[in-house]
C-alpha cells in the first residue's frame, strides 16, 4: 500500500542516481524550473562501469538500490524513480521487481526510466525504435534483444563503445545529435537516447523539429513518469519536447 503523505503544494520527486552520473541532476533541475509544483531530490548508489561482466552487473543488485531508496523515503517524497537504464540490458522484469520491492519497503510509488520508455512506446504507438547509447556492442545487442522480444524492434542503432559511466557525461551534444540524425535517416518511429548520463534532453526539442519524429531521452522520460505518478501534469514542460509533448499523457497512474 502506498504511504499517504499530506497533500503538499509541491510534489517531491525522489530520484535514484548512479554515483558517477554528472548529467541527470542539472538537467532534471533545469526542466523543473519551468514548474512551480514539483521539486527533485536525489540519492546515489555506486555505479561506475557499464558492461556485462559479473562486477558490472553486480552494481545493480537490489540491496544498494533499496538502501538509497530508504534515504529518499526519509524526505517523504511522493514517488521514487530509478533514474538509470540498467533494465534495458537486464530485462524489463528487473525493474518491475525493483519497483515492487521499493513499494513494499517504503510504501512509496516507484517507477524507472526503462519502464517509462515502454509506457511511452505504447502511448505513442512506436514500434520501430532508433536506439542511441554510449554503450559497448555487447550491451547494445542485449538491449536490442530485450526490446525486440517486447515488440519494439530496434530498426537502427548507434553506440559509442564506452563502458566508463563518468565518461558518458563528457560526450558533447553534437555527437549525440549526430547519432540521432543517423538512426532517423535509417527509418524509425522514434529515437530513444538510452543513458541518464547523456545530455540528450536539452537537444531533443530541436531534433524533433528537424527530424519530424519523437526524440525520447532517458532523463526526460524518467521525469515525465515521476510527474505522472505524483499527479502533476507534465504538459507544463512541453517546450522540452519528447515525452512532455506527447498526447495523451496519462495523469495519476500507469500508461496502458
Amino acid at each position: 500500500m502506498t504511504t499517504s503523505h499530506p497533500q503538499s503544494t509541491v510534489a517531491r520527486l525522489g530520484m535514484l542516481t548512479p554515483s558517477s552520473n554528472t548529467v541527470l541532476e542539472p538537467l532534471t533541475s533545469a526542466m523543473l524550473a519551468d514548474l512551480d509544483n514539483a521539486s527533485a531530490h536525489f540519492s546515489r548508489f555506486r555505479v561506475t562501469e557499464i558492461g556485462l561482466s559479473p562486477a558490472a552487473l553486480g552494481q545493480f543488485a537490489p540491496e544498494g538500490i533499496l538502501a538509497a531508496a530508504d534515504l529518499l523515503a526519509d524526505a517523504k517524497v511522493d514517488v521514487i524513480g530509478w533514474n538509470g537504464t540498467s533494465a534495458a540490458w537486464l530485462g524489463f522484469e528487473r525493474d518491475e521487481a525493483l519497483c515492487a520491492a521499493i513499494r513494499r519497503r517504503t510504501g512509496i510509488e516507484a517507477c524507472t526510466a526503462v519502464l517509462a520508455f515502454r509506457d511511452l512506446f505504447r502511448l505513442g504507438g512506436f514500434r520501430r525504435i532508433g536506439l542511441v547509447t554510449p554503450y559497448s556492442a555487447d550491451v547494445q545487442e542485449r538491449i536490442q534483444a530485450n526490446w525486440g522480444a517486447a515488440g519494439f524492434a530496434v530498426t537502427a542503432e548507434r553506440h559509442l563503445g564506452l563502458s566508463d559511466n563518468f565518461a558518458f557525461g563528457e560526450v558533447d551534444e553534437d555527437e549525440i545529435a549526430r547519432m540521432a540524425r543517423e538512426v532517423a535517416r535509417e527509418g524509425c518511429d522514434a529515437v530513444a537516447i538510452v543513458c541518464t548520463n547523456l545530455k540528450g534532453s536539452a537537444i531533443a526539442p530541436t531534433l524533433e523539429r528537424e527530424l519530424g519524429i519523437a526524440v525520447l531521452d532517458s532523463i526526460s522520460v524518467t521525469l515525465w513518469k515521476c510527474l505522472v505518478l505524483a499527479g502533476r501534469n507534465p504538459v507544463g514542460l512541453s517546450r522540452w519536447g519528447g515525452p512532455f509533448a506527447l498526447e495523451p499523457a496519462t495523469i495519476g497512474g500507469a500508461a496502458p
